[in-house]
């Protein structure tokens, strides 16, 4: 949910109730099993949402960029951080204390209807999520993935904005795993890789994979 489609009184709300916060590249939010105090709402930059397995590698769950909130459903449950949260690049956020929002929301009605709706729909988005994650093959997730990116159009061209280990992870499966898929797809013309650039040579193949 982006800033440009909340009302704007509800935006002046949010932006009375939140405190900005800067962020380096790679600094850390909050790690999996602090207290969660605060949530918050991208306004620039890049967080990406990650946990660690036993081996200590890093399981990446979402990257998150401006107009998105995370966070709030442990914060609003007094659950502890289930996952680490780290800016990509320089980045800024809004900052939530959940007690002042708490307040808010017994004396705003406009404020309770928008947090509301906020976690309703991040438990719609959490739901695909684990749909896809659980009942989709490795190739039907970068399908998706790629498919959410094009115009839709008989051929076109998807520029990853991440890199492909980092997709890897995104996608939940490990980068030789990937090139394999990408490599696969390209042999049943589907798509053609130019490093960081994806030429998708048959989009509605694509979006029938994604679907399948």
């Amino acid at each position: 949910m982006c800033a440009t489609d909340l009302d704007k009184a509800v935006e002046t709300l949010l932006r009375d109730l939140g405190r900005v916060r800067r962020l380096d590249a790679g600094a850390v939010l909050f790690d999996a099993g602090d207290e969660s105090r605060e949530f918050f709402r991208v306004e620039s930059g890049e967080v990406r949402v990650f946990r660690m397995d036993a081996e200590g590698r890093e399981i990446e769950i979402v990257r998150l960029g401006p107009g998105e909130f995370f966070g709030e459903a442990v914060a609003f449950a007094g659950a502890p951080y289930p996952a680490y949260a780290a800016a990509v690049g320089e980045t800024s956020v809004l900052a939530f204390d959940r007690s002042r929002v708490l307040e808010c929301i017994g004396a705003e009605p406009a404020a309770a209807r928008f947090f509301v709706r906020l976690l309703a729909e991040k438990c719609l988005i959490l739901n695909e999520r684990i749909e896809a994650l659980g009942l989709k093959t490795v190739r039907q997730r970068l399908a998706h993935f790629l498919i959410a990116r094009c115009p839709g159009h008989a051929a076109c061209l998807v520029d990853l904005e991440i890199r492909k280990v980092d997709l890897a992870k995104l996608l939940g499966t490990v980068p030789e795993t990937l090139s394999r898929t990408f490599k696969r797809m390209e042999d049943d013309g589907l798509i053609r890789v130019d490093g960081p650039r994806i030429h998708i040579l048959d989009c509605p193949a694509l979006h029938s994979e994604s679907f399948s």
